[in-house]
C-alpha cells in the first residue's frame, strides 16, 4: 500500500509540544467558574438561596466549521506549525473551482521532501470566542478528496493555546483519500466533557510516498480539499472500545518515586461506524484511569502514573463506563539506590551527564527521532539526578556541541535495571566535521564523513547499577575528534547515570 512520508509520525506530538508554549483563552472561563463558586458558597454561607435569575455560563452550540467559508473561525483562520520545525506555511487555501456542495472549498497543497520551504504542512483551526459546547454531538464529519491516496493526520481539540498543567481533550486519527469525494468521521470519545472547546479541526501531510518503500527523502508533492467540515449527532457511532497498554496485560518492576507514561504505551479507542471500523488516539483526559493500591502508585489526568510506594498494584482504565483492555501491574522495589560516586580525576574526564563533573556540553536526551517510542524522565533530588528511559526501542542523546576526545581512551555508564534479560546497544557516533548525524538508510550504518563504535552491554545485574566502561577503538581509534551523539538501542526500561568520556 502506497502511503506518505514517516515525516507525519511526529505532527502529533509537535502540537502538543506548541500547546504548552502559548497563553490559554480557556482562562476565562475558568476564572468564571471559580468566581461563580465564590458566590454560590456567600450565597450559602448567609443562609440564602440562589435568585431565579441566577445564570451559569453557557457557550454557543454551533456545529459547522467551514461551510463555503469558515465559520465562527479566528480572524487566521489557519494557524500553521512551526515553520522552525519544517511546516510549511504556503500551501492552504480556499478553492472555487473544486467542492464537495456549494461554492468554495479548503484546498491544501502538500509539499514535497525537498521543498526548501518546509517539508510538510500542518495547523489547527480555532473557534473566534470563548469556546463550543459540543456535548450534543457524537462526531467530526468532513468530505475529503486527494489527487493521489495519501494519508493525512487529522483530528480537533488541539488549540495550541492549553496552558501546561490544564488536561486537553484531543482526539486524532489518521485518513487515506480517494481520487473522488468520501465522507470521513472522527467519533467523539466522551462528549460530555467537551463544553467549551476551542479546537475545532487539525490536519497535517507529508509528501507522497509512489513506491510506499517508506520515507527516503524522494516524496512528491500532492492536493486534497476538505469540504462540508462539521460536527454531527450521527447516531450510528458505536460503543467505545478503550484500549490501554496496546490491550496487553503486562507488569513493570520500577521504584519509588518513578513516572510511568501510560499515554506513550499504546493508548486508544475502536469504534464501529455504519460498519466501518475506526480507531482514534484519545487524551488521557477522557479516560478515568484507577491504581488498586494508591499506597503504591497514582494517576493523574494526564495520564501518568506516579509511583510513590513500596509494593503492587494494578493499573485499569475505563472510558464512559466501559473498561479498557489491557492493564499494567506495577511493583515497587522501594527507593532507586544510589549510582557509584565517579573518582577518576575531573581533569582526566569530559562529562556528558553526572553530578560528579562539570558537564562539558548541554545534551538532548530524548531527541524524539521517527518511530521512537521512547520516553525519557530525569528524577531525583539535586545532586542524585539520574535519566530514567521506559519502553524504548531506540532514541539517541544529541550533544549540543561535538566532543574532542581524541586524547581520551574510554566512555563510562552507569546502568540499572530491574527486568532480567535487559540488553542496550550503545553507538557511540563522532558526526564528522559539518556536526550532522549520517546514517545509510539501507544499512543503519554511519555515511558521510560520519564514524562509530557500537558496543552491547548485556549481563546486567538486575536491582542494582551495572557499571560499563567502552573503550574508544575500531572506528573511533582515528576518528573521535567530533563525538556528537549517543544512540540507544534495546532494553526496553533502564536507567542511566555517569556518562562521561574519560583518559585511562
Amino acid at each position: 500500500m502506497m502511503e506518505t512520508s514517516g515525516r507525519l509520525e511526529h505532527t502529533y506530538i509537535l502540537t502538543l509540544e506548541n500547546k504548552t508554549k502559548m497563553k490559554n483563552i480557556k482562562l476565562t472561563y475558568i476564572k468564571l467558574t471559580f468566581f461563580l463558586g465564590c458566590v454560590f458558597a456567600l450565597v450559602l454561607s448567609c443562609d440564602r438561596e440562589l435568585s431565579d435569575e441566577a445564570t451559569f455560563a453557557t457557550f454557543p452550540t454551533t456545529a459547522e466549521v467551514f461551510i463555503d467559508a469558515p465559520v465562527g473561525l479566528t480572524d487566521q483562520f489557519f494557524r500553521s506549525f512551526d515553520p522552525a520545525a519544517g511546516a510549511n506555511t504556503s500551501g492552504f487555501g480556499v478553492d472555487n473551482n473544486t467542492f464537495y456542495e456549494g461554492t468554495t472549498s479548503i484546498r491544501i497543497d502538500v509539499p514535497s521532501s525537498n521543498d526548501p520551504n518546509g517539508n510538510f504542512i500542518g495547523g489547527v483551526f480555532e473557534d473566534r470566542g470563548a469556546g463550543r459546547n459540543l456535548t450534543g454531538y457524537d462526531a467530526l464529519t468532513f468530505w475529503a478528496q486527494g489527487t493521489t491516496s495519501g494519508t493525512i493526520a487529522v483530528g480537533f481539540g488541539t488549540d495550541f493555546d492549553t496552558l501546561e498543567g490544564e488536561p486537553s481533550y484531543d482526539v486524532a486519527t489518521s485518513v487515506q483519500m480517494t481520487s473522488g469525494w468520501k465522507k470521513y468521521v472522527i467519533p467523539i470519545p466522551d462528549a460530555s466533557k467537551l463544553i467549551q472547546e476551542t479546537g475545532m479541526f487539525f490536519f497535517a501531510a507529508g509528501g507522497f510516498d509512489p513506491l510506499g518503500d517508506g520515507p527516503n527523502g524522494n516524496e512528491i508533492a500532492w492536493t486534497f480539499w476538505i469540504d462540508e467540515l462539521k460536527f454531527e449527532k450521527l447516531g450510528t457511532v458505536s460503543q467505545p472500545r478503550p484500549i490501554i497498554f496496546n490491550g496487553q496485560n503486562i507488569a513493570q518492576q520500577t521504584f519509588t518515586g518513578s513516572e510511568i507514561n501510560i499515554v506513550s504505551q499504546g493508548l486508544s479507542i475502536k469504534y464501529d461506524v455504519a460498519g466501518e471500523n475506526i480507531e482514534v488516539s484519545g487524551a488521557p483526559a477522557y479516560f478515568n484511569f484507577v491504581s488498586s493500591n494508591t499506597d503504591v502508585a497514582i494517576v493523574n489526568q494526564f495520564g501518568i502514573a506516579n509511583v510513590i510506594g513500596e509494593g503492587a498494584t494494578e493499573i485499569t482504565a475505563e472510558l464512559t463506563g466501559v473498561e479498557a483492555e489491557g492493564s499494567l501491574t506495577v511493583t515497587s522495589s522501594g527507593a532507586l539506590p544510589l549510582a557509584p560516586v565517579p573518582m577518576r580525576p575531573a581533569a582526566n574526564v569530559k562529562s556528558i551527564y553526572s553530578d560528579a563533573y562539570t558537564v562539558v556540553t548541554e545534551s538532548s536526551f530524548n531527541p524524539g527521532f521517527g518511530g521512537s517510542t521512547t520516553e525519557v524522565t530525569e528524577v531525583g533530588p539535586p545532586g542524585q539526578l539520574v535519566q530514567v528511559y521506559a519502553n524504548n526501542n531506540f532514541t539517541g542523546i544529541i550533544f549540543n556541541n561535538p566532543v574532542d576526545a581524541t586524547t581520551l581512551t574510554h566512555m563510562h555508564v552507569d546502568i540499572y535495571t530491574e527486568e532480567p534479560g535487559t540488553n542496550i546497544n550503545i553507538q557511540i557516533r563522532d558526526v564528522g566535521a559539518n556536526g550532522e548525524i549520517e546514517t545509510n538508510i539501507f544499512t543503519g550504518f554511519p555515511d558521510g564523513d560520519d564514524k562509530d563504535k557500537r558496543f552491547d552491554a548485556t549481563g546486567l545485574t538486575v536491582g542494582a547499577w551495572t557499571s560499563i566502561d567502552i573503550p574508544l577503538d575500531g572506528d573511533l581509534a582515528t576518528q573521535r575528534n567530533n563525538l556528537g551523539a549517543l544512540i540507544l538501542a534495546g532494553g526496553p526500561d533502564f536507567i542511566l547515570d555517569n556518562i562521561y568520556f574519560y583518559k585511562e
